[in-house]
Order: structure tokens, then sequence, then C-alpha cells
């Protein structure tokens, strides 16, 4: 979007620019021809006055002439009465002087006024411009040519023009900015509002949306905090059922119990006892699978540093009892992953269990965890015999186990969006981050 809005800003800036800067140059260009034309004038009626003022040789002239090369643009050349052509011509010579109505104006007493000058004539000659200026002399009419060439007819014209330029330019680049600011100010709350989806489908449920820029956006953001407000009621809804649930499952629970604790045969009450307890731990287990953080819509984080010494100080006792060594090679903690400490929890311990039951008493374990771009690297291993091929089957063991543990610890990667990799003497979990 603010792509899109740049570009249509400078797109429409540089079309105004242009149909202002075109018309702009063509006059600066006329402009230009027209102040040259008429600095050409004024040097030629100059001339004029030199050559009609009084009779002068065609040396004195020359001479004149020359004196005014240095002092401004054009080459000048004079036409005499009788055909003489003095200085620099231009292409095609000068043309012959138009007759005059009076060559001197007599004043009033009898003397001799100044030299009549005519009217200016100005005639494209050889890709530039030729001012010629008549002028009355004793020896009759005379004119007076002043040649321009392209360059100096145009001379100045290149600073106007990259004046004009340059402030097209800065209006562009002002242009540029007020697009850059109006669709930042656009932009922000879009991308902030993005974001906090993003947080919500993560499971951060206290992300919230701002509301602050144009009403259409501010409109976005409102109803997606809207959306995360009913989430968060339809979360807390569901927690209340499964909270009732487990009340009501308990109670007869409890009640079944204390019918089999009355029962007279002993044998009979143990083994239904057993059962009890055994439902009685599936019914934890599902009221515990039904209120995760991931029913409540959020993403599971710990910390498996901390876990993992955890559980570590949890098998240490048996490890000793059975002249095992555990050692721990942890990095500093925090080492965030995607998942809850009871699921990790749970896939340590089965890994550990497996290495205690299926090694002899004295093999040592070393549990490594190590931090890895986009996620951790927790590696199990021990110097037993060995993980048959295909243990991590789920239900499969060759040595009287459930077969269930490796799964288990598979389940609890896959789910944290790592993966479950099983060597010869080592089984390597990897979790991904939050």
């Amino acid at each position: 979007m603010r792509r899109r809005i740049l570009l249509l800003s400078v797109g429409m800036t540089t079309l105004v620019v242009l149909a202002f800067a075109v018309p702009l140059i063509i006059l600066l260009r006329s402009t230009t021809a027209s102040e040259s034309k008429e600095q050409a004038r004024y040097r030629a009626e100059s001339v004029a006055y030199y050559v009609g003022d009084k009779a002068h040789t065609p040396d004195d002239i020359t001479a004149y002439i020359e004196g005014l090369e240095n002092e401004g643009p054009g080459n000048i050349s004079v036409r005499l009465a009788d055909g003489t052509t003095l200085g620099k011509p231009p292409p095609g010579g000068v043309s012959a002087p138009k007759p005059l109505p009076s060559d001197y104006d007599d004043g009033d007493d009898g003397k001799k006024g100044p030299p009549k000058i005519g009217d200016a004539d100005y005639r494209d000659v050889g890709g530039g411009m030729a001012v010629e200026v008549g002028v009355g002399t004793e020896d009759g009419p005379a004119s007076v040519c002043l040649f321009l060439t392209a360059d100096e007819l145009y001379d100045g014209l290149v600073p106007r023009v990259l004046i004009l330029i340059g402030g097209s330019l800065l209006v562009l680049l002002l242009s540029i900015v007020g697009a850059e600011l109006v669709s930042r100010r656009l932009a922000r709350p879009l991308e902030e509002t993005a974001r906090t989806a993003e947080r919500l489908a993560r499971g951060d449920m206290d992300a919230r949306a701002p509301t602050t820029g144009p009403a259409e956006v501010a409109k976005v953001g409102a109803a997606l905090n809207g959306l995360a407000d009913r989430i968060d009621e339809v979360i807390a809804v569901e927690r209340e059922a499964v909270a009732d649930l487990s009340h009501r499952l308990r109670t007869p629970l409890t009640a079944l119990r204390l019918q089999v604790e009355a029962l007279p045969d002993r044998e009979r009450a143990e083994e239904l006892n057993t059962q009890v307890n055994s439902l009685e731990r599936t019914l934890t287990a599902v009221i515990s699978a039904a209120r995760r953080p991931q029913r409540e819509g959020r993403v599971p984080h710990c910390d498996a540093v901390e876990v993992t010494r955890n559980r570590a100080a949890f098998w240490e006792p048996l490890f000793e009892d059975q002249g095992r060594e555990l050692a721990l090679d942890l990095p500093r903690p925090p080492a965030m992953v995607r998942s809850s400490a009871e699921d990790l929890g749970a896939a340590l311990d089965a890994l550990v269990e497996n290495v205690v039951a299926h090694t002899p008493d004295g093999t040592p374990a070393r549990i490594t965890l190590t931090r890895e771009p986009h996620g951790v690297r927790i590696v199990v291993a021990d110097k037993g015999p060995g993980i048959p091929l295909g243990a991590g089957e789920r239900g499969r063991s060759d040595r009287g186990s459930t077969g269930l543990g490796l799964d288990i610890a598979r389940r609890c990667a896959e789910a944290a969006g790592g993966q479950l990799t099983i060597g010869r003497n080592e089984v390597v979990l990897t979790l991904a981050t939050p």
C-alpha cells in the first residue's frame, strides 16, 4: 500500500510539474530571445548614432566597431551609403539601407540636429538573428547590422532552465516526503493490526490492535479487539464447563470408591480399587488435557533448561541407588520452547525411564541441551547396549514394556514443532521456540 501511494503521488506530481514546466521552458526561451534582441537593438542603435553623428572615415568606423567587440555578444557590421561594408557582416551580407524621410533634423537655429534613426528590422540568418538599424548620414542612408548566433541569442537560458528543473525536483521530493508521511500514517496502524492478528494466532490473547489512525483503519483494529474479547469470553465459558464436568464426574467416582472399600471380599476390593485408581488417573488426565493452554487459545511455552534440571533432580536418587551417573550439560537459562512444562517433563521422564529400564545398573547417562537458531536440541544418551531397530513405533517393545515411552516423547516433539530422532545410543528431541 505504501508503495502504491508513493507511486501515485510521484506520478501525479510528475504530471503536474511537466504541465507547468514545459510551458515555462517555452516562455523562458522566448523571454531570453526577446532580451537578447532588445540588447542587440540597443547596441546597433548606439553604433548608428556614432555613424550618423558626423562625418567619419571608414577607418574611424572600423576602429569603433572593433572597440565594441568585447562589450557584448554579436558581430557588428556597417554598410555605408556607397555600398561599402565594414566589420563582420552576417551570412548573406548586410541589407541595403532603407530610405529615411531625412538624413538630419534641422533645428530652429539652422544647425543640423541628431541623425535620423530608423526602426530596427529583425531577420533570421544562418541559424541566428540579424538586427538591422538604418541611419541617415551626410552621404546618404547607411545600415548598421548586429548578428547574433543561436547560442548568443539564447545566452542565459540554460541557468534559468536549471533553476526551473531544480525547483521541479524539489517539488517532486516534497511530494515524496509528504506521500511517505501519509503512507506511514495509514500503514503503521495496519501493520500493528496485522502483528496483533499474528500474536493472536500464536495464542497471545493479551494482544490488542491500535485504534488510532484513519477512521476505517481504526474500525478494523476495534473489530479485531472485539473478536479477541469474544474469544476470551468463550474460553472463560469453556473453563467453567470443564470445571463443572470435573466436579460432576468426581462425585460419583468418590461414591464408587467408598462402595469398593466397603466390600467384604478384600481381594476383590483391592482389585476393584486398582481399577478405580486407574479410572481416576484417566479422568484426571482427560480433564487436564481439556484445560491445556492450547484449549485456552494460548501457545504453551516453558524454559527447557529449568524443566530438564528439575526432571534430572527427580531421577537422581534412583540413579544413585543403581550406581549410575547422570551428567547434565545445560546452557545458562532460559531456553524457551513451544511446549508446556508438563509435556516436556513427561517426554524427558519417558526417555530417562528407558535408560533406567533397558540398561544394566551402573550404566551412565548424559542429558545435553543446546540452543539452535530456531529451537532447542535435547540429547539423552547412554552407554548401554543400544536401542533396537523399530523401538520408536507405538506399542512396540522387545523388553516387556508398554512401548509407549518413545511415542510420548515423539508426540511432544511434534506438538512443539520439532521431531524425535532415535540413534543407537541416544535419542534427540528437537523443540521449536515459541
